[in-house]
């Protein structure tokens, strides 16, 4: 099979109502010009926050066999990017899927999904959360959000606010798991402020990228600011660059969200701002003549 440049392997939950995981990556990734392909970890009628009585279901059992059929056609991609996962068991699963598709340029990206506001989700089980830490060791690419990283580092969680040394002992905390690059979501120095911090070990730089705080608790915005990062990386952005884009992008859909939708556990209004994204992604590529060198 013929290899393409921009491609992707999203394997995370399909959550049919509240728009994130997969109904948020896969959208946004294409508008990115990523070819993307999906590979469902778990199956729920609605995602776990603020829903009750939602349905879910289990795919542990279909995620090799789906993956070893794809290996067997030739399918091959640029990029992994892994999310949410619905048990303890699909951590290794997911590890033996790296193993099969990677290749000397492969990006690995892995947003370790696993609570927010200090607390880990309904689904996740110590043993998931310990598990994660060794995933993300297998990434170029980390993507938690303060909760998420201070599960990983093994640290009690801090709500902040955070001062700029704190945020970059994070972030190298990240980084010694394993990954090269760490992005952190969810930072703040004061009142007033949210954003965003990155961090590449191979030039020892990080940089934060802050924006207004807007009041509220937004589903999905996550999945959204990771899908529109990785889709930067894949367009030949710098970390710097793909960071600060979907920070931007991300604050974008919340303002929206916030001005027009009074219940936000139905997701993100991030639809009319996929051609801002879109455009972007676009002016990044006339500037490069080929895909920047990932690793």
């Amino acid at each position: 099979m013929e290899y393409k440049e921009m491609s992707c392997l999203a394997i995370h939950d399909i959550s049919g109502v509240g728009k994130c995981s997969l109904t948020v990556a896969l959208p946004v990734l294409s508008c990115c010009g990523v070819e993307t392909s999906v590979l469902p970890t778990a199956v729920l009628s609605t995602h776990t926050g603020g829903f009750t009585g939602f349905t879910y279901r289990d795919l542990t059992d279909d995620l090799l066999p789906m993956a070893e059929h794809w290996k067997g056609i030739g399918c091959r991609f640029q990029s992994l990017y892994s999310g949410f996962l619905g048990s303890a068991g699909q951590i290794g699963l997911v590890e033996q899927i790296f193993d099969w598709f990677r290749e000397e340029n492969t990006l690995i990206m892995v947003d370790p999904v696993m609570g927010d506001g200090g607390k880990l989700y309904k689904t996740y089980t110590p043993e998931m959360a310990s598990g994660m830490a060794r995933l993300c060791g297998r990434a170029d690419i980390v993507v938690p959000n303060m909760t998420e990283a201070h599960h990983l580092l093994e640290r009690e969680y801090d709500p902040g606010p955070y001062t700029r040394q704190q945020i970059e002992g994070i972030l190298k905390g990240l980084c010694a798991l394993g990954p090269r690059m760490a992005v952190l979501t969810g930072v703040w120095l004061k009142e007033g402020s949210l954003g965003t911090a990155c961090y590449d070990a191979a030039t020892g730089e990080a940089e934060l990228y802050l924006t207004d705080r807007i009041e509220g608790f937004y589903h999905g915005t996550g999945d959204l600011f990771a899908s529109a990062l990785l889709g930067g990386l894949l367009n030949g952005m710098s970390l710097n660059a793909a960071c600060e884009t979907a920070t931007e992008f991300t604050w974008r859909t919340i303002e929206t969200t916030h001005e027009k939708c009074a219940d936000h556990r139905f997701g993100p209004k991030f639809e009319c701002h996929l051609p801002w994204l879109g455009e972007k992604m676009e002016a990044c590529r006339k500037t490069i003549a080929n895909p920047a060198d990932l690793r």
